[in-house]
Order: structure tokens, then sequence, then C-alpha cells
């Protein structure tokens, strides 16, 4: 039985931030897990919690155990 690994974490970017994404100038978002890690990945994994104030609130990834992404969701 194959363990998902959960990874829960804050993210504040303003809308300007992740501008820089469809400019070309950012590709990933690096942050500090709850548990310590720093994580990256790719900006587009979040990309559809996008409003016009940016990417704000409390999220949960997750992966495989090879540290593929599965996917991600938004909890508060």
């Amino acid at each position: 039985m194959t363990q998902y690994q959960h990874i829960r974490f804050s993210l504040s970017l303003s809308y300007d931030q992740y501008l820089k994404v469809y400019q070309g100038i950012a590709k990933n978002v690096s942050v500090v897990a709850d548990d310590g890690r720093r994580i990256a990945f790719p900006a587009g994994n979040i990309q559809s919690f996008l409003t016009k104030q940016g990417i704000n609130g409390y999220f949960e990834m997750e992966l495989t155990p090879e540290n593929k992404f599965v996917s991600i969701k938004k909890l508060r």
C-alpha cells in the first residue's frame, strides 16, 4: 500500500509577486513547511488559487513516496 506524504504550509503571495510567473521571471514557489522542511514546487500547482488579492491561505500538498506531486488543496 502506497503511503502518500502530506505537507502543510502557509502561503501569502501578492498578485504582483505571482505575476512574475507570467512574465517568465519565476517558475517555482519556495516555502517552509510546518515541519521545518523547505519545499519548492512549480508555481503552476497553485495557479487555481490566484485571486486579485494574490494567493493567501493554509495549504496541504500531497506527494507520492518518490516526491511526485499528486494534489494540493486549500485548508483555510
